[in-house]
């Protein structure tokens, strides 16, 4: 029969303190018997130490250890008061007194000692029945990913067939116009342009459909956000400009520099621009600021825009909900998969006057690092 490392072990730690038990009980009686009888002080030091075996068996082993040890010592000691001190009756019975406080000692303790290993042994049950109910939990909130995963591409079975077949029922009327020969170069042009547009529409679905599906593991490297600030401004300007929408630039002077994909993290902030846009009906102005505080980095766009109810504030990162006529529902949960791979988080906050902030915050990376690659 194979036997158990652990009980082994246990067994040996136990053997272990009983010998340092009888180890203290057998030098204190030792040392009675090697002192002379008219060096009291010392008899009275050395009859103290039969407490420190006592005191320690009762803690190891509970009152019953306390009990033994203390009956241990006092069949080792009594026999040398009987022999030293049958003269001295008054000094024999101060001794025989201080058996009686061995037993007291020793079962006090122990019941203490017992008392305090049941509660830690409670406590022990209790957390590893609370962990296991974390694991469950975890395992079911695993299973519910699992099973929302599933439901969303089921919902995205539905919603891909209904989204693609208008973008192609449109190329196809087009094409067919197109194929006409009479048709006059104006014409031709319009349907022309709204091939493209469908083109771009459906390139758009699937590109933010594989965003979601199979996210790109992120490459990381110190990142300026003013950097990408502006890159996104240039790439939005010439097309929001037309539609009276200024973008103006706030970056708190020496920002630190980030730990990020520089594209994903490009991506992040060119989407919430380009919603901060569709959202805003007539002219206004998007703001694209940059701020450090408490050891991370704020990236936050700020539209004047219609805004979000508040009632659909908590499910606007949720994959496929979107208050888009048109949308896709895809543009954000993508933005807060790459924000959380990046260690960070995205929230969105309603303005006091009109409008949207959405805010990425980021951990600040030293920007000494930064521009010493």
């Amino acid at each position: 029969m194979v036997q158990n490392p652990v009980d082994s072990r246990s067994r040996r730690a136990t053997y272990a303190r009983a010998a340092v038990v009888a180890a203290g009980i057998g030098i204190a009686s030792l040392l009675h018997f090697l002192t002379p009888e008219s060096l009291i002080l010392w008899h009275n030091i050395f009859q103290r130490l039969y407490y420190l075996p006592i005191v320690y068996a009762a803690a190891c082993f509970g009152w019953r250890g306390g009990l033994i040890a203390a009956l241990s010592s006092a069949i080792l000691y009594i026999p040398h008061i009987l022999i030293s001190w049958h003269h001295m009756p008054e000094y024999a019975m101060n001794q025989y007194a201080e058996i009686i406080i061995f037993f007291l000692v020793g079962t006090i303790t122990g019941v203490l000692a017992d008392r305090e290993r049941k509660q830690r042994e409670k406590l022990e049950a209790t957390t590893e029945q609370l962990s296991k109910v974390n694991r469950e939990l975890q395992d079911s909130f695993e299973q519910l990913k699992r099973a929302d995963r599933l439901s969303a591409i089921g919902h995205l079975s539905a919603s891909l067939a209904h989204e693609i077949r208008n973008p192609l029922a449109s190329i196809e009327g087009a094409t067919g116009i197109l194929d006409q020969p009479d048709i006059s170069e104006e014409m031709r042009k319009e349907f022309l342009e709204v091939i493209r547009k469908e083109s771009r529409r459906l390139n758009r679905l699937l590109s933010d459909l594989l965003d979601f599906a199979r996210p790109r593991k992120p490459e990381f490297q110190p990142v300026d956000p003013a950097k990408l600030i502006d890159s996104v401004i240039s790439l939005v300007a010439p097309t929001v400009e037309r539609n009276g929408i200024t973008l103006t630039r706030r970056v708190e002077p020496s920002s630190p520099f980030v730990r990020s994909d520089p594209e994903q993290l490009k991506q992040v902030i060119l989407n919430l621009t380009i919603n901060a846009a569709q959202a805003m009906p007539g002219p206004g102005e998007i703001e694209l600021a940059v701020s450090a505080a408490d050891g991370n980095v704020k990236i936050s766009v700020k539209d004047q825009g219609s805004g979000i109810p508040e009632e659909d504030l908590d499910k606007i990162f949720d994959p496929f909900f979107t208050t888009k006529e048109n949308g896709t529902g895809l543009g954000l949960s993508v933005a807060h998969q790459i924000v959380t791979q990046h260690g960070g988080t995205i929230v969105a906050q309603r303005n006091p006057d009109r409008g949207m902030t959405f805010s990425v915050v980021l951990p600040a990376y030293e920007a000494r690092s930064a521009q010493a690659l």
